[in-house]
């Protein structure tokens, strides 16, 4: 399997994920957190059960699966980690992130997920005991000093309030989404990955959506929205859900996890151009001083 594809998976999931981190904040003006993630992961769900129980489906399976080795069954083991990925992915890091991106801008959310990085060497070296080099502090010092000065504003917010609780939120749900991608690996090798993504994103939704109707949020969108998040929940995450798998299976989940941060440039370029939100110099400079720590990080890696 020519290994192109892989990289051309993640750049197309890191181009989605950075598209959806940002016009979400243009239907949180309507729509409580838990609820947007819930109609959007329930969309995606929706679509993928669609493409899963239609002739779309082997033609699909035929071009994703074409030449790999894969698993045709999944154990009870399997159906566990799916579980816990539905749970950290789909269901607390999408709560967490739309809570924080209601709280501070979509380029300043998007820049923050470059953190998620630091989470999946933090899991590496205490749960799956990678080795640890010289260069890697650099990469690490990289990354806390730009989630720290762009957390805090370049530290002129020290304070608990709203702002800082936003980003805490957004640097939380990074936390919950490199489980999930971790997690992800060990399902990346079964043959339908349609299925695996339908059902993940559908138990998340349906646990927000339930937990929306107890809370009595509302699910009102006026109508020039609604394409809006038809885009996002049929397009934008339910491609991105299936590459991730794609990805993991062909490069690992070190390089998807590096090439992912560069859903925070697309996502902060996405806000400026389309919502109109500032982009400074230094927001860009901080952006580039946490990639430039996932280069060090991963130069080299398997």
């Amino acid at each position: 399997m020519n290994r192109s594809w892989g990289y051309l998976s993640a750049l197309t999931v890191a181009l989605l994920f950075g598209i959806w981190f940002s016009l979400d904040k243009t239907l949180l003006g309507y729509l409580h957190p838990f609820a947007l993630a819930a109609l959007t992961y329930l969309l995606a769900s929706i679509f993928l059960f669609f493409i899963n129980f239609s002739p779309l489906k082997n033609k699909v399976l035929h071009i994703i699966n074409r030449g790999d080795e894969l698993e045709n069954f999944m154990s009870r083991k399997d159906y566990g980690i799916l579980i816990l990925t539905a749970i950290f992915g789909s269901l607390t890091a999408p709560a967490l992130y739309l809570s924080g991106l209601s709280r501070i801008t979509a380029v300043n959310a998007a820049l923050l997920t470059n953190v998620e990085i630091l989470f999946y060497i933090i899991i590496g070296v205490f749960f799956l005991k990678e080795e640890v080099h010289r260069k890697d502090i650099l990469g690490f010092a990289f990354l806390l000093i730009g989630a720290i000065f762009l957390s805090t504003n370049n530290l002129q917010n020290i304070s608990f309030n709203q702002s800082l609780f936003g980003s805490l939120l957004v640097v939380s749900a990074s936390f919950f989404w490199s489980l999930d991608t971790s997690l992800s690996k060990f399902l990346s090798h079964k043959q339908n990955i349609i299925f695996i993504t339908a059902l993940k994103s559908g138990f998340g939704g349906s646990m927000l959506f339930l937990l929306s109707l107890i809370l009595g949020l509302n699910f009102t969108l006026p109508l020039f929205r609604v394409p809006l998040l038809l885009f996002l929940g049929l397009f934008c995450l339910s491609f991105s859900l299936v590459l991730i798998y794609y990805s993991l299976r062909i490069i690992g989940s070190t390089r998807t996890g590096s090439i992912f941060a560069l859903s925070s440039l697309f996502g902060a370029v996405t806000a400026f151009i389309v919502l109109n939100e500032p982009l400074t110099i230094l927001q860009l400079l901080f952006g580039v001083l946490m990639l430039a720590g996932v280069f060090i990080l991963y130069k080299g890696g398997n």
